[in-house]
C-alpha cells in the first residue's frame, strides 16, 4: 500500500523539483584547477546539497519531510535552516526545537539563525527581508544549490490580492515565481498544491507542527486577508477563488515576462548617438513597454528598485506623453527625471 495521497503529493512536487536541480548541477560547467589532478577527466562534480527553509508551521514541516525522504534517493545532500525574527517570547526554544525536528528528519547540515528586524516597509516586509538574508548566508556559507521554500497555493492567491490592492501592475499580479533569487537560488515547489494538503501530510505522518500566532492576528495585512478577505470573496463568488487567483498568477506572469522582454530589446532603439532616450521614439512605443524602459533607465541611474512606484513611473511617462513644459521630476534615491530639448535625461540630483 502507497503513502497517502496528500505524502503522495508533496513528494511528487518535490521530486521534480530536485530532478530539475540535478539536470542543472549535472549541466554546469566545472571549474578548471591549473594543479596536478590524480582524477579522471570526466569525473561530476559532487552532489549539490539543497536546504529546506522551515518555520516549524505545517506547509515548511511537510515540505522537509518530502526533502528528506526524496533527497537520498538521488543522491542529493539536505540540509535545514530555521530563522529567529525573536519578534515573540520564547521564540529562541522554538528554533531549537525545529532544529531537532529536522535532524530527527535526517537532515545535515541544519543551523538556526537570530536576526534583527527592521521597520523598513512595515513589520511584514522588514521580517521578509531580514528572513531571506538570513537564508542568502547560509546558503552561500554551506554552498546550497538551492533553498525550499514552502509557500503554497494560498499564499500565491494571497499575494495576488495583495498586489491588487497596491494597484502596481500586472508583474505585481503575477504573484511569487516557482524559481527566484540570484541563480535560481530559491524553490517553491508547493506552489501547485493547497495549505491542506500539507496540514493533512503533517497529521498523517505524526508530524509536530507549530501555528505561528501572527498568522491570526489582524493587525497583519496578510492575517486579514487569509481569515476574513478570501473567506468573504468565497462566500460572494463560490469555490474556486483560490485556484483561479493562482491560475491568474502565473497567466500574469507570461506575458509580464514578455512584456519585459519587448522592452528590453526595444530600448536600445530609442536611444541617440550619446545614449540618451528620445522622446519621439518613447512616445511610439506601446504604453506598457515604454513604462518598463523607463522603470530600467530609472533604477540604472540609482533609483532604488524597492521604492520606485508606479506614481513616479507615471510622472516620468507625462514628461513623454503629456509635455506642457513642467520642471524635473525627484524620484527615490536622489535620481532626477528632466526633458530636455526632446531628450530624456534620468540621472543623480
Amino acid at each position: 500500500m502507497g503513502p497517502h495521497p496528500a505524502v503522495a503529493a508533496i513528494r511528487l512536487a518535490v521530486r521534480r523539483v530536485l530532478h530539475d536541480l540535478l539536470t542543472e548541477h549535472h549541466r554546469a560547467p566545472v571549474a578548471v584547477s591549473h594543479a596536478p589532478v590524480h582524477s579522471s577527466p570526466h569525473e561530476q562534480p559532487p552532489p549539490p546539497l539543497v536546504l529546506v527553509a522551515c518555520s516549524g508551521g505545517a506547509d515548511s514541516m511537510a515540505l522537509a519531510s518530502a526533502l528528506a525522504f526524496e533527497a537520498p534517493k538521488l543522491g542529493i545532500g539536505a540540509g535545514g535552516i530555521t530563522v529567529d525574527h525573536g519578534l515573540q517570547p520564547g521564540s529562541g526554544a522554538r528554533a531549537a526545537e525545529v532544529v531537532q525536528r529536522l535532524r530527527e528528519l535526517g537532515l545535515d547540515p541544519v543551523d538556526s539563525v537570530a536576526v534583527t528586524v527592521g521597520r523598513t516597509g512595515g513589520p511584514e516586509a522588514a521580517a521578509r527581508d531580514a528572513r531571506y538574508a538570513a537564508l542568502d548566508t547560509a546558503a552561500e556559507r554551506h554552498g546550497a544549490a538551492a533553498v525550499l521554500l514552502g509557500h503554497t497555493r494560498d499564499d500565491q492567491a494571497e499575494t495576488v490580492l495583495l498586489g491588487l490592492a497596491r494597484g502596481s501592475g500586472i508583474r505585481s499580479l503575477s504573484g511569487m515565481a516557482a524559481v527566484s533569487g540570484a541563480g535560481g537560488r530559491y524553490r517553491r515547489p508547493f506552489l501547485g498544491l493547497d495549505r491542506q494538503t500539507a496540514r493533512k501530510a503533517c497529521m498523517v505522518q505524526s508530524l509536530p507542527v507549530w501555528d505561528d500566532p501572527h498568522n491570526a492576528d489582524p493587525a497583519y495585512t496578510r492575517s486579514r486577508l487569509r481569515h476574513e478577505g478570501l473567506p468573504a470573496l468565497e462566500k460572494a463568488l463560490g469555490k474556486g477563488v483560490v485556484e483561479a487567483l493562482a491560475r491568474t498568477a502565473q497567466l500574469s506572469r507570461d506575458d509580464a515576462d514578455a512584456l519585459d522582454s519587448w522592452a528590453s530589446q526595444a530600448e536600445a532603439t530609442v536611444r541617440d548617438a550619446a545614449g540618451l532616450l528620445e522622446c519621439a521614439k518613447l512616445y511610439a512605443l506601446p504604453p506598457a513597454v515604454r513604462r518598463r524602459v523607463l522603470r530600467r533607465a530609472a533604477i540604472e541611474a540609482g533609483a532604488p528598485a524597492g521604492s520606485l512606484f508606479a506614481r513616479h513611473i507615471e510622472e516620468i511617462d507625462r514628461l513623454i506623453t503629456g509635455w506642457r513644459g513642467q520642471g524635473a521630476i525627484n524620484l527615490p534615491g536622489k535620481v532626477v527625471a528632466r526633458r530636455q530639448g526632446g531628450r530624456l535625461v534620468i540621472r543623480q540630483g
